[in-house]
């Protein structure tokens, strides 16, 4: 039977309490939520599902070009319309002929995603990689914008494992406007019937629970989370007792996660280490997913979801780039979208070249070699992206190019640094321009280890660019 191999689950670091959000509004609506997880400015979907992942995959100590199969969950993908599941493929190194699909428009899109997963590997897949990242919004004086919270979770299936699904079952039946976005809008809303949401909430629920044949005796329960209250009273519907949704709850520290919100608490309580799990999710529209996990052993994990910055009401408003100045006219760097594609490798996977010559490494791996000056075909060569830093400086107001003044506005002043990244058996390095991320540019100092990983660069065209930055070990 299709069983899950090892997790991974990240949450970006900043964090943002009820406490900012009163002294804004002078009232919180998101009840039972403490605090909540924010992106930062150059973070979105896709970039919290690669953090995923990368930890999912290093867990399971496997290579990405084992991976045959990849889903792709969220409510809201950086883009209406493009198949985000190509360039996440392509960040992660995975095979260009492995399986991609994409699952969207619905909260209950992460467990579709790992439903759809099973499936595949029981068939003609050998190894999937399931990826459920969200990050929702909504009218700022509104429950669902200040329950709204950012992370994501990713699990690596294979024929055989130490978590095995044993049991599923769906449920669904109308319930219109529970919750919404249309096309062209930015914000999800609802009708904001109380008493209609929570009757699709309880009834999609229970039905998708009653549909199971197993008995149900679990440890802990993983249930859809609105808000941190909602999923305690589906306690009845679900079978199951509120100390048990609360051993699972990830919404009172990091929000509502949307799509992301049943597989995150699904990993975070496996890498926990429980026996038995009762996973059910709930989308609008209405319906429900619910899905029972047994393991036999521990399930290797790799997760980050800790914070460590707090913001005010106004810096949340900057990093969500609702309070910014915007790019001034003329000038920047123009980079067409084919000229980019081209350089996909380097900005993906830290592609370098050694030199067939004089074995020189360059990066990027284009132009003449640096050491003995020849034009050559370079040998390409990955950096595992680890590395020191050999000169920092800081881009303050005024200093960034004009594409990259938007996201500044947004985050502040920012590092930017020359590294030196090393090879995989670590005798030699190749110096590269990166920025710094995760951290205040302070944090950056000579000599100090870093790592890299991939964020949002810029936006043209309405193209968003990604590529590598780096952060400190």
């Amino acid at each position: 039977m299709p069983a899950i191999t090892s997790v991974g689950a990240y949450a970006p670091r900043f964090r943002i309490t009820s406490e900012a959000f009163e002294e804004a509004w002078g009232q919180f609506h998101a009840a039972g939520v403490t605090q909540k997880a924010v992106t930062s400015a150059d973070e979105d979907a896709l970039t919290m599902g690669y953090e995923a992942a990368t930890r999912a995959l290093e867990a399971a100590d496997i290579g990405p070009a084992a991976v045959d199969w990849l889903a792709f969950a969220s409510s809201r993908p950086p883009a209406a319309e493009e198949d985000i599941t190509v360039r996440l493929g392509a960040m992660l190194a995975l095979p260009d002929s492995a399986t991609r699909q994409l699952f969207t428009g619905s909260t209950r899109a992460g467990t579709r995603a790992l439903w759809a997963g099973m499936d595949a590997v029981g068939a003609d897949a050998t190894t999937g990689l399931v990826i459920a990242a969200d990050a929702p919004r909504g009218d700022p004086d509104g429950g669902m914008d200040h329950a709204a919270g950012a992370g994501s979770a990713a699990f690596v299936l294979e024929r055989n494992g130490p978590a095995e699904i044993i049991d599923r079952a769906e449920y669904s039946v109308p319930y219109p406007g529970t919750r919404f976005r249309n096309s062209g809008e930015d914000e999800t809303q609802g009708l904001g019937i109380t008493q209609y949401d929570r009757q699709a909430f309880l009834e999609t629920i229970g039905g998708a629970v009653d549909g199971l044949e197993v008995s149900l005796d679990p440890e802990t329960a993983a249930i859809q989370a609105p808000d941190g209250k909602l999923p305690y009273r589906a306690a009845s519907a679900a079978s199951v007792s509120t100390d048990e949704i609360r051993a699972a709850a990830t919404v009172h520290d990091l929000g509502d996660l949307g799509a992301a919100s049943v597989p995150v608490s699904l990993a975070t309580v496996l890498a926990g280490g429980a026996n038995s799990v009762l996973a059910v999710s709930h989308g609008s529209g209405a319906g429900a997913d619910a899905l029972v996990v047994e393991t036999s052993g521990d399930v290797p994990a790799n997760t980050t979801l800790e914070g460590d910055g707090n913001l005010s009401y106004v810096e949340y408003l900057r990093q969500r780039g609702v309070v910014t100045t915007g790019p001034p006219s003329g000038g920047g760097a123009y980079v067409s979208v084919p000229s980019w594609r081209r350089s996909i490798a380097q900005r993906y996977r830290l592609e370098a070249g050694r030199c067939p010559n004089c074995g020189a490494l360059s990066f990027p791996p284009e132009g003449a070699c640096a050491d003995c000056e020849s034009l050559v075909d370079y040998e390409p060569v990955e950096l595992p992206g680890e590395g020191t830093i050999e000169a920092v400086t800081t881009i303050s107001q005024g200093g960034a190019p004009p594409e990259f003044t938007e996201q500044q506005a947004r985050s502040g002043d920012y590092a930017a640094m020359i590294v030196a990244l090393e090879t995989k058996s670590g005798d030699e390095t190749a110096s590269i321009v990166a920025m710094g991320t995760d951290a205040t540019p302070d944090a950056f100092e000579v000599g100090e280890r870093i790592e890299t990983t991939i964020r949002r660069i810029y936006t043209q065209e309405g193209v968003t660019r990604y590529g590598f930055k780096v952060r400190t070990l």
